[in-house]
């Protein structure tokens, strides 16, 4: 989610703080916890940090928060849900993350003893969080309750049977409230908005699916009441009328004569069907042959950039535009040797971008040595082509790998030549190694709209600027350090998925709520729908 305000209760030493800030680093983060030196250890990774018990809440105003999350020892937990229920806005969010005070374990410890155990800090029973939650003001969303050590627990209750028996209930009906060692909770003001969302994707390929499908849709999973599906073939669920429903075709060219039957099939069970397109579409003259049915036929394109934007509205009046994003911004993982500096060349088919540059790369390798070594990813041609033993071949690489890759290097080269299809790609790539703190030398094609010349990255014109930068970079680490810093800096403030999560979840509920008109505009431009019948 993209948070403005979270508030964690309970934070510890700020390792959740921590991954929070990677994640969503514009947020401002609040913490609190009753323990000193917790929170010394945790004011790194938050805002501010406040000594407290969890039953205290947090010093910030009331209903301003989008995000509380309550977790740690608590000996009232009822007391620390209401404190927590005043933070939050009309549209935020309790997690909530309670000891189950009915597990198995403290019954069988009571019973092994011949005493009862305490209640202080052992949490709450499933009814008692349900009603507490409830007079906090709050409805449940959802309730996660893993069960572990589920053979010894069912042991355990198969073994007092009996007094199960006496007292009206089962082993398994029991077990269902006692085998839970926690409750992870999430509660709002309002009750969860249902949306269902397919996806049909490409066969993976160099990362396109994760960057455009699979990370975006998984973020918007984590939104209470959104359900996702994705896959080459997905399964498309059985939903009543009223359930609000989004399918999303990844690239697909729909130019076979079985196109609008099959875009009809969606249409009739009540989906609004979005395009997901990210490249130029001349690329497929089959598009083009099929007079841009993949656009025309559809109620909604999605895409990356504004320029694509521009072309798509030729064909369909609803388009959006999510520009590409990142995850997290994570831990810094270069520059650990300032004498001897790695270039990333990860473009996949790339081979006539690079080569206008080889010969001036070959003659800045044979100046550097061993200072400067290369990482090739997937252009062989281009990689044997480079004349120096400092370098390495990887194939197609899986995306986590790739950026893995990326991360140990300290420059990127993203050139790209002045082609029609290269002025519809996006700055991706800017992205990713922005997020690692990469210093990027790229082509003013793409690239001049969104790098800082001189700033965030170095726009290369030719070859013999691509030179000159590169030379100027190993001869000063330090100012390639702090390119990277200042790239990072904007991507934190511009490419989130945290940031973008609630403006794609917004669009799509509003496609549901204007289905009507969108599909009578799809048949008024792709009357081949009607006919198909």
């Amino acid at each position: 989610m993209g948070l403005r305000l979270s508030v964690e209760i309970g934070c510890g030493a700020g390792e959740l703080g921590a991954w929070m800030a990677r994640r969503d680093p514009g947020a401002r983060r609040i913490g609190t916890t009753a323990d000193p030196a917790d929170a010394a250890r945790a004011a790194p990774h938050y805002d501010a940090v406040h000594v407290a018990p969890p039953e205290a809440g947090a010093p910030v105003p009331p209903g301003t928060a989008e995000l509380v999350i309550l977790h740690g020892s608590m000996a009232d937990p009822a007391a620390a849900i209401a404190a927590a229920a005043k933070l939050l806005a009309p549209t935020g969010m309790l997690l909530a993350d309670i000891p189950n005070a009915g597990h198995w374990r403290l019954a069988e410890q009571a019973l092994a003893e011949g005493s009862t155990v305490p209640d202080a800090g052992r949490g709450m029973g499933y009814d008692a969080l349900l009603a507490a939650v409830k007079a906090a003001g709050l409805h449940p969303l959802d309730l996660h309750a893993p069960m572990a050590e589920e053979a010894a627990a069912t042991a355990f209750a198969g073994r007092i049977g009996p007094l199960l028996a006496a007292l009206g209930t089962t082993p398994a009906a029991w077990l269902r409230r006692a085998g839970p060692a926690r409750f992870l909770l999430r509660a709002g003001r309002a009750p969860a908005q249902p949306l269902h969302v397919v996806a049909h994707v490409l066969k993976p390929v160099g990362g396109v699916n994760d960057v455009r499908i699979g990370l975006p849709l998984t973020a918007l999973a984590s939104w209470p009441g959104v359900a996702v599906r994705m896959g080459e073939a997905p399964d498309t669920p059985d939903l009543p009328a009223e359930a609000p429903r989004i399918m999303i075709l990844h690239r697909r060219l729909l130019n076979a004569p079985e196109a609008p039957r099959f875009i009809n099939h969606f249409r009739r069970h009540g989906w609004v069907v979005v395009q997901e397109f990210d490249d130029d579409p001349a690329h497929w003259p089959v598009i083009a042959g099929a007079d841009h049915f993949a656009f025309r036929g559809v109620h909604a394109v999605q895409t990356s950039t504004p320029a694509l934007e521009s072309l798509f509205h030729s064909f369909n009046d609803e388009v959006a535009v999510f520009p590409n994003t990142v995850v997290d911004l994570p831990e810094l993982a270069n520059f650990a040797d300032p004498s001897r500096l790695r270039l990333f060349m990860g473009g996949m088919r790339r081979g006539p971008d690079y080569a206008p540059y080889l010969t001036e790369l070959n003659a800045v390798l044979a100046e550097a040595g061993d200072r400067l070594a290369v990482e090739v990813i997937f252009e062989r041609e281009t990689f044997d082509a480079l004349h120096t033993p400092h370098k390495r071949f990887h194939p197609l690489l899986p995306y986590p790998a790739y950026r893995a890759l990326m991360a140990g290097c300290e420059i990127a080269f993203m050139p790209l030549a002045d082609t029609r299809f290269n002025s519809f790609k996006s700055d991706l790539k800017f992205v990713e190694a922005g997020a690692h703190g990469l210093a990027c030398l790229a082509s003013p094609v793409v690239y001049e709209a969104t790098i800082r010349d001189g700033e965030t990255g170095m726009i290369v014109r030719d070859p013999a600027a691509f030179g000159a930068a590169l030379r100027g970079l190993l001869a000063d680490p330090a100012r390639a350090r702090a390119m990277g810093t200042a790239a990072r800096r904007w991507v934190r403030e511009n490419r989130m998925l945290a940031s973008q999560t609630p403006r794609r979840l917004a669009w799509y509920r509003s496609l549901w709520e204007r289905r009507a008109a969108l599909d009578a505009a799809l048949l008024a431009r792709a009357p081949e729908l009607e006919r198909a019948g």
